[in-house]
């Protein structure tokens, strides 16, 4: 079982960090099927599950980001600024989640999944054309190539209290909104709004695992295993990341959520 434990942190962390995820979005549903399947995982519950997935998120948070800043490839200002909305939203977020049980929790996971992979099939705004005609402008360099952005205050805090309540409630990072997020309204080369994403969830994970761990979630003998696999497979992650075009970034993203938000809805109704 402890093998396995590895096997999967490092799966999870490493499609987590291509995507900009965390991790989590492949973790919480993995450990609710092994839940269902497995009685060495007889400990599973959507409360211990999102203590799991939240404290491991920390360890795939750190490793990514740490690559990603050394690649130029993270939007600091941007990154904390949702941090400031994020990380009260993941307190309450975590508060909330002691209130669901297993079939809904999966239920309603896997339709915020199918929800946020089809704003992918949005059409997108032409380069240079934002959406917003006014907020913090920015702008960044990847590859030769330069791309101007900008966001209203008011939206990244609004946004980021959002998803870090998400975040909070689910186990998932707050990455499979926040990146589709950036992407789509804030017109944020897929490059950086996933090395952002990693940056913004290392340090939302710490706040929201420790309401889970304050709260009694977190069982340390189970969590343990996972770290070590998170860690390494964080890095690869955004090696692999690195490699990759915008668009073969935004697909992956789509295959990955709607293939995950089918197996929750088809779990919860089971």
């Amino acid at each position: 079982m402890f093998l396995l434990m590895f096997l999967i942190g490092v799966v999870t962390a490493l499609v987590g960090s291509i995507a900009g995820l965390g991790g989590g979005v492949i973790l919480v549903p993995v450990l609710l099927f092994l839940g269902d399947h497995l009685p060495s995982f007889d400990w599973v519950s959507p409360q211990s599950i999102v203590g799991v997935s939240l404290v491991v998120m920390i360890f795939t948070g750190m490793s990514s980001t740490i690559s990603y800043i050394r690649h130029n490839r993270v939007d600091k200002k941007i990154g904390f600024i949702f941090l400031y909305g994020s990380i009260p939203g993941g307190i309450f977020g975590s508060w909330l989640n002691q209130f669901f049980k297993t079939d809904g929790f999966s239920l309603f996971f896997g339709i915020v999944m199918i929800l946020v992979s089809l704003l992918f099939f949005i059409p997108r705004r032409p380069p240079g054309t934002p959406l917003f005609s006014s907020g913090i402008k920015r702008e960044r360099t990847i590859n030769g190539q330069t791309y101007t952005y900008q966001m209203p205050l008011w939206l990244g805090l609004s946004l980021s209290f959002a998803v870090g309540m998400l975040s909070g409630l689910l186990g998932i990072g707050g990455g499979s909104l926040m990146v589709p997020a950036m992407i789509l309204l804030l017109n944020i080369p897929p490059h950086i709004a996933t090395a952002t994403s990693m940056f913004m969830i290392f340090f939302a994970s710490i706040t929201s695992s420790a309401t889970h761990i304050a709260m009694g979630h977190v069982d340390w003998a189970v969590t343990l295993w996972f770290i070590p696999g998170a860690y390494a497979g964080g890095m690869l992650g955004a090696k692999i990341n690195r490699h990759l075009n915008g668009k073969a970034v935004e697909w992956f993203l789509r295959v990955l959520l709607i293939m995950i938000g089918i197996r929750l809805i088809w779990q919860g109704l089971g």
